[in-house]
This record gives C-alpha cells, structure tokens and sequence, in this order.
C-alpha cells in the first residue's frame, strides 16, 4: 500500500483528507489501495470489460471487522459505496467512481458440515469454491451455470441454473446471513431474527446491507450426473423449439434443458466444417439417477437430426464449468433479458428473426426453464418476484472491439423491444444491465412495495444505492 497521506476522496464538492483515511487504516486488517497503488489497477477490474471506474479508494477486507470500518467511514463522510463479490455482475455495480469499493474477493472461505448438511459460506467465494467443497461430501448447493460467478450476488438477486427444479432457487436453500447493515451494525438474519430483511435479501439484490457469511442448508447429489450437449443446424430451429417446449411439460424435476442459440465455437467434438456457422444447442442435467436420467431425456434427445449428442455421466462440479470458456473475463457485454410464461410461436419466431441477424460470433441467446420446485413456493415467501414455471430468456452481447458497442448493444436492445409483447413484465435482477433502473419496480412486480418498506427500515439515506436500486419509501438520498 503507498502513502495514504496522499489520498483523498471525493465527499460532493468537499475531499475527505488523508488523515481520516490513515485513521481508518490503523485498525484495518485487509488492504486500502488507491489509484497510485500497484494492484489498483487489477483490483478495480470486474468480468464486464465494458466497465471502466475508478474509484477513490478500494477496501479489500478479511472480516465482518473491516466491513463494518468500511461502511462507517463510507457513511460518515458521505460517500458513494460499491460491493464488490466476485465482481461478475453485468451491470458494473462492483466500482463506482470516486467512491470507494468494499472489496469482498479475499473472503473465499467455504465451511461444510457434513452431519447438518450445512455449508458457511463467506461473501467473496465462487460458484467453482462452492462446488468443490459441497461435492466433496456427496452434496450440492443448486446456483449459477457458469462457476466464475460470486456466490454472494447470483443468491442476493435470486439463483437460478441446473438444480434449480430440483432443489429451487439459491434462496430457498438459503437458512441465515451475517450482514453489515447501512448504521455498522452486523446482524443476523433468518426466518427467526430479523425476518422482514431475511425475506428481502432473498431476492432484493445488495440493496440492503453487506453480507459477511452465508448459511446454505446443502443437497444430497450424486457426484456424478447425466449432463452435456445435443447441437442442431439453426436452420431447424422453429420445429426444435417447438418439439423442446412440448417434451418440457412432461419433465421430471430432476431435469433441466436450457436452449443456447448462437455461431458454433470450435469445439473438439462438433465437425469443423460447422465452426462459425450458426447453430442452436439444447444443453440439459439430470440431477438423479443415470440410468433413469436416459430415459427422462430420451424425448429431448430424439428431436430432430444432431450434429452431435455428447450427453453422458459427468462429475456435477465439471459440468457446472462447462461453458465458462465462453464466459471469461476482459469481453465487452450488454445483456437484455425477458421472462415468458410460455414459449409462444411468436416468441418463437422473433428468436428466430434474431439469431439471424446476429452482429458478432460471441454474441448468443440463452433460454433456460425454471420451474419445479423453485415454481411450489408461494410467490410472497422470498422477494424473488417470479415462481410460477416460465420461461427465462437471456440476450447475450458479447464482443471485443469498442467498435462493435453500437451494433451490439442495438441489437439487443431491438430484440428486447420485439419480444415485449410475449413477456410476463417480471425480471431476473442479476440479468440487468446498468441503463435498467426505470425497469425495477415492474421487475419484482407486487413485491416491490413491501421491499420499499424494508428499505427504508434499514436504509433511508439510500446508501446502499449501486444496485438494481429500490430507493426508500422517502425518497431520501445519500449525498
């Protein structure tokens, strides 16, 4: 760390000088990095390469201790604060500028409990950390789909992937949180104590405090599943979506089949004469019993005529890492995302229209299928907004070159606007981009008014604010 004498802040048109932010270090267990500091650069980095802040000063704690100093000092001098996990959010809320970061990233500890089947889990951990701990003992905790996420973030907004239908949301397995709440306070929260902010956290985004430790009640899942890839011509693609969403009313729980729409990578396993061309892949698990899980996905299986079908056995931690390569940090990304009731032959056919005119070779359309158990809680038991079976379609835009931002971000934007008139209203936090505020109150839909009410119990200055924001019922904001 270089000399902190040095550094100021950002307080409105006031600075915070370089003798409060020394006081502040004196007692601090992690690291204060500022904008001459070596690792400043790297530390402010996040997944998005869109994202490009520079905040006053990073706090990169090791406990609730330093969370705590860190939300008092922001507080008190009026600062704007940014939390960062595992900083993979698409919006780029994880910095801000001038500000400070509370970097949670050094707090990776996953702790098991085999006999409880319980899992304590700190803030800064990833969907890979989770996996390997949890499998290790025959159990699993059901998140992301890419293991290069932070657990904090994907549970805070809701968590949704393979196990969802089996297990439900992230949320739902979630038991107790210690958080910092906006007045340094560290609680706990669970159904028993303080339960109007446990229902808020699950699902309300970082909007109302820091977590420092998760309590996940953990799976019984055999370590191996039945998992992988059935790739199709794009040029089926009309009669595939429609066969894929009739075989999905008859699925088990146990199975989950999302739909990637996309140019084919140059994976091993596909002929290379399909490489770049486009191609539609219906990727599924079976959470259960491999021999059963053949004959769930038989029906899946047997749409259409594959390029190739590289569906068998597979450890569940490797198959939760299966599309990070196409996930990695450094690229530029816009997403835009809808929830459907049903996949409609309009929706059908304003996908189709969009893959089409796909602008770059990274750029691709997710379907996933959320239901099962995640869709028998009542709709008012968590704040996540949306229960009933539906459809999540996910728009990726993903490109390399500040060049291609127009074209990429119109065309998501374009397909979001055709795709309107088949969604539901409601939407996956975690799935916004930055420019998405004026979407949050019909994204948690009746929910919204009872998480404003919460806010604003613990919130009312709006401090926590870098977020898919739900302001408090005031309207009050932090300076």
């Amino acid at each position: 760390m270089n000399d902190l004498s040095l550094a100021t802040l950002e307080k409105g048109r006031a600075m915070v000088s370089g003798a409060a932010i020394e006081a502040l270090a004196s007692g601090f267990r992690g690291a204060l990095l500022t904008p001459d500091d070596p690792a400043y650069d790297e530390t402010r980095a996040i997944w998005n390469g869109m994202i490009d802040k520079r905040p006053g000063i990073i706090f990169r704690c090791l406990g609730a201790a330093d969370v705590i100093a860190a939300v008092k000092f922001a507080r008190e001098n009026k600062l704007l604060v940014s939390i960062r996990g595992g900083g993979h959010g698409i919006a780029g809320n994880a910095v801000c500028d001038g500000g400070v970061v509370i970097d949670l990233s050094q707090m990776r500890s996953v702790r098991v409990d085999r006999q409880t089947r319980r899992a304590r889990v700190e803030p800064g951990a990833l969907l890979s950390d989770v996996d390997k701990e949890t499998a290790a003992f025959g159990l699993a905790l059901p998140t992301g789909i890419n293991s290069t996420t932070g657990i904090a973030g994907l549970t805070l907004g809701g968590g949704f992937g393979w196990l969802t239908r089996k297990f439900g949301l992230t949320i739902d397995n979630l038991l107790s949180v210690d958080v910092v709440t906006a007045d340094g306070q560290l609680l706990r929260a669970s159904q028993e104590e303080h339960a109007d902010l446990f229902w808020a956290l699950r699902g309300g985004g970082g909007n109302f405090g820091v977590v420092t430790s998760f309590e996940f009640q953990l799976n019984e899942l055999n370590p191996q599943v039945l998992a992988g890839l059935v790739v199709h011509s794009f040029d089926d693609a009309e009669n595939i979506l429609r066969d894929y969403r009739e075989a999905l009313e008859a699925a088990p729980d146990e199975l989950t089949c999302w739909v990637v729409m996309r140019h084919a990578p140059p994976l091993p396993f596909l002929p290379t004469e399909w490489h770049g061309k486009k191609i539609l892949v219906l990727a599924m698990c079976y959470a259960g019993d491999v021999e059963e899980g053949k004959k769930a996905t038989a029906r899946l299986r047997g749409i259409g005529r594959p390029i190739a079908d590289v569906v068998g056995p597979a450890p569940f931690a490797a198959w939760q890492q299966a599309f990070d390569p196409l996930l990695t940090p450094g690229a530029r990304n816009y997403w835009k995302s809808q929830d459907f009731a049903a996949l409609s032959d309009g929706a059908i056919d304003v996908l189709r229209q969009a893959v089409g005119n796909l602008p770059g070779p990274e750029c691709e359309i997710f379907i996933g299928h959320v239901g099962g158990r995640a869709g028998r809680i009542a709709q008012d038991a968590t704040a996540f907004p949306q229960r009933k079976s539906h459809f999540v379609m996910n728009v990726h835009a993903r490109w390399r070159e500040q060049s291609m931002d127009n074209p990429c971000i119109s065309w998501a934007r374009e397909l979001f606007e055709a795709t309107k008139p088949h969604a539901i209203g409601t939407a996956y936090i975690n799935f916004m981009p930055f420019d998405e505020g004026d979407r949050v109150q019909a994204a948690y839909g009746s929910n919204y008014r009872h998480l404003v009410e919460i806010k604003q119990r613990y919130d009312p200055l709006n401090l926590f604010r870098m977020n898919q924001n739900i302001a408090p019922s005031t309207g009050t904001r932090a300076a």
